[in-house]
């Protein structure tokens, strides 16, 4: 399990190394964005358990959730709209973490954005 501040400094570090991406405030505390448009939302702890929300591609948040409620949830809201919840004071692969965020990310970019997270060969 993460800290409060353990999860935020590991989410921060995902984010921000993105292309463009800022740190805001809004809906999430914080909400990620790059170029004024949200890809990431951390829902801070308190009277309910701490989260991040992140866009995905269709189908990919039933099969989340269905395999493994305890780490992922619908998210009230945008969940309608494909968004994936995760727990983040459940025990969590920050690698996958990393996967779901650089999805959302690349869903949510301009192309010219996207084209430099590419390794050039």
């Amino acid at each position: 399990m993460e800290s409060t501040t353990e999860g935020l400094t590991r989410l921060r570090e995902i984010c921000l190394g993105l292309p463009e991406a800022s740190e805001e405030g809004g809906v999430g505390d914080p909400t990620f964005k790059v170029r004024g448009k949200v890809f990431a939302m951390r829902h801070p702890a308190g009277d309910n358990r701490e989260s991040l929300w992140v866009k995905a591609q269709a189908g990919v948040q039933s099969t989340l959730v269905a395999a493994e409620p305890e780490r992922y949830f619908v998210p009230p809201y945008v969940g309608k709209h494909g968004w994936v919840g995760v727990w983040l004071d459940a025990d969590q692969d920050w690698n996958f973490i990393n996967d779901l965020i650089l999805e959302s990310y690349c869903l949510t970019a301009p192309k010219k954005l996207i084209a430099l997270l590419k390794p050039t060969k």
